[in-house]
């Protein structure tokens, strides 16, 4: 047998088994390899597979005696916990199908995704995660049980509701020990195509809808990419990113059980960046947010450095960016004198840099979720790391196309996985076919029959192509691809993309559709530009007085014609350069319904609510006051107001579209 026909045999057979089984399988043929990790108290707390699956039928037949049965669904809440995975892996054993929701989620989001998915019980962090399911219950009268993990500041608690998870522990071992093979039934009625668990999708442009995904959906295609990638149980993974999001749980859950490795938990967010150089994960996963905020730090450390180690830093890392990338896909094409001059930037520069970024370890990582910029992406492999670009999303179970080693590029997602077929309409709308496909969207079967139709395709929304390679290029959501009033190509998200890649700029929302021009709001990255202006002297008393800056200003202007002297090299998207400009006097907030929880921009409703900006903008306008409603961390609203300056930006001939017409 080839090696092709294993790879394809060993898919098979463990998309034959569901999560459970597969737990079970690791805790019987490994039953002291770690399996998770935890950091408690500046302490990394092990946790071995027998113990998981002890805690887990535990957890199983406790939620069992809450009532809870086959096909009910089960909220999670909280932060990277093990005994969150637990009880995923529990509720699964049942037969019950777990909801992961964002922990930073309003009350109010939770009261929706828990009247829609008809949640009994919930199984939480902390306090905080119980305040706003206690608040839900309130509207949502049917959560019966809230489960809670840490028992810090709710001494004083009395709701019957309430249960620590140490009491269902203890309530499914009295279960057990009189139906001792309770749990071991449950799981062998489970079959591969059941509903394993539902995630809801970030709701861009209308309420969100619950994914159905099954068993085999997610573990075929968790297992595709680690046999592509050769991933094994030798692996540390750092689980960080919110349950709630597909791509957290393909990660930290799916693969973690396809494959046996240990995934390792961080004691908070605020200690995310020191655990991960501690752990030294193998495999790491994060989105260009994540990678574009670290480089912001190393470029604040860097500017604050004694002059002769900034040249040294810029001189090595010119140097491998000509020439790291190359010497990580293999190329033989690198001369000697290259070779050695990075070696030596290796041991001065690339690796103290990777251990700072706790990326010393890493063999692979992967970046999707949004467009990452061409000179961050190159940083990266630059000094050696392997990162790569994948496709997919939540209804296709993450895996669409994957990079392979030694085609990477920064302008493509690379090619379909094994077993995903995809094909582009003739409105440039990308359709998959995937082992990975969702079963449904929850109580919604027009939409469902919107995005997937009778011969199995998903309409995934995306417009792209397929290029001479078979690589895939994405250009934007099809429906917000648009055109400006000449007829020319507008895409926004392709234009906003290339704002972010600045350092300096956080977020960017552009517009254009149906106008003769583009204009764009920006939001500062307030530590940067922060960091920038107090190396110039330049005094500011807080978000509001520094976004509104004429240094500032003069700051972000130069980035757009910095953009836009790159579009205008391009013959498509030449027409798409930015006229005008603005900076918000607020920071983009998802508790404001701007953004989503995985801080996708909801351009549409940005619209709406800054109306009278976009008008100012195209009449000219050079300020235009705004008043503006916000949403504090503790609930309360109030009011952020400002007179915004609105400017001008230089725009360039499209010569590349000129000469292409010319030849």
């Amino acid at each position: 047998m080839n090696q092709a026909s294993s790879d394809v045999e060993a898919v098979r057979e463990l998309g034959n088994h569901t999560f459970p089984a597969l737990a079970w399988r690791h805790a019987a043929t490994r039953p002291q390899a770690s399996a998770m990790r935890q950091k408690h108290h500046g302490i990394w707390q092990p946790l071995d597979w027998h113990g998981l699956k002890t805690q887990a039928e535990a957890v199983a037949a406790g939620l069992a005696s809450l009532g809870v049965r086959r096909g009910a669904h089960v909220a999670l809440v909280g932060e990277n916990r093990p005994r969150l995975y637990v009880a995923m892996l529990g509720a699964q054993a049942l037969g019950a199908i777990p909801v992961p929701l964002y922990q930073d989620a309003a009350a109010a989001e939770m009261a929706y995704v828990c009247g829609d998915a008809d949640i009994e019980v919930a199984i939480v962090e902390d306090q905080e995660q119980v305040d706003k399911l206690l608040e839900v219950r309130q509207r949502r009268p049917a959560l019966a049980r809230i489960v809670y993990d840490d028992p810090r500041g709710l001494r004083n608690y009395r709701q019957p509701e309430l249960m620590s998870f140490e009491r269902l522990l203890e309530t499914g071992r009295e279960m057990l020990r009189s139906h001792p093979g309770f749990v071991q039934a449950e799981i062998e009625k489970g079959s591969p195509d059941d509903p394993a668990a539902m995630f809801y999708t970030s709701g861009t442009t209308g309420a969100p809808k619950g994914v159905v995904h099954s068993h085999r959906s997610l573990i075929a295609m968790s297992a595709v990419a680690s046999r592509m990638e050769g991933l094994g149980p030798g692996e540390e993974v750092l689980a960080y990113l919110p349950m709630a999001w597909l791509g957290q749980n393909i990660f930290s859950y799916a693969q973690w059980l396809v494959n046996g490795f240990t995934v390792n938990c961080p004691e908070s967010q605020a200690t995310v960046a020191a655990d991960m150089r501690e752990i030294g994960p193998t495999y790491y996963f994060a989105p260009p947010r994540v990678l574009e905020a670290l480089l912001t730090q190393v470029t604040i450390r860097m500017e604050d450095a004694a002059a002769p180690k900034r040249r040294m830093y810029r001189w090595f890392m010119d140097h491998a960016r000509r020439v790291g990338p190359r010497i990580l896909d293999g190329d033989r094409g690198v001369g000697l004198v290259d070779r050695l001059v990075y070696g030596l930037g290796r041991l001065l520069v690339y690796a103290p840099l990777r251990n700072a970024l706790g990326m010393s370890r890493v063999r692979l990582a992967y970046t999707a979720g949004e467009a990452i910029g061409p000179d961050l992406f190159v940083f990266y492999r630059s000094l050696g790391i392997n990162l790569k670009q994948l496709y997919g999303s939540t209804e296709t179970a993450v895996f669409v196309c994957v990079q392979p080693n030694g085609q990477v590029r920064a302008d493509t997602v690379g090619p379909p996985v094994r077993g995903v077929e995809l094909r582009v309409t003739e409105a440039g709308e990308l359709l998959v076919r995937s082992p990975g496909l969702l079963l449904a969207y929850h109580r919604n079967p027009e939409a469902t029959a919107e995005v997937k139709d009778a011969d199995g395709w998903f309409h995934t929304g995306d417009a792209g192509y397929l290029d001479a390679d078979g690589h895939l290029r994405i250009i934007d959501r099809a429906k917000d691809v648009g055109k400006l009033a000449g007829g020319q190509l507008f895409a926004p998200k392709f234009v906003e993309n290339k704002l972010k890649f600045f350092p300096f700029v956080r977020e960017a929302v552009a517009f254009g559709d149906g106008r003769d021009r583009v204009v764009a709001f920006v939001n500062i990255d307030f530590d940067a530009c922060g960091s920038w202006a107090e190396r110039r002297n330049i005094s500011y008393a807080g978000y509001v007085d520094l976004a509104s800056r004429p240094e500032t200003y003069d700051l972000i202007r130069e980035c757009v014609e910095k953009v836009n002297a790159d579009l205008a090299a391009d013959p498509v998207m030449g027409a798409s350069q930015i006229a005008r400009f603005l900076v918000l006097h607020k920071e983009l907030d998802a508790d404001d319904e701007e953004l989503t929880r995985t801080r996708k921009v909801r351009r549409r409703f940005i619209a709406q609510k800054y109306q009278v900006l976009v008008d100012a903008l195209y009449e000219g306008r050079a300020e235009q006051f705004i008043e503006t409603q916000v949403r504090f961390e503790d609930g309360r609203t109030g009011a952020v107001s400002a007179t915004l300056k609105l400017a001008d930006a230089r725009v360039f001939p499209v010569a590349a579209a000129e000469q292409r017409q010319a030849a």
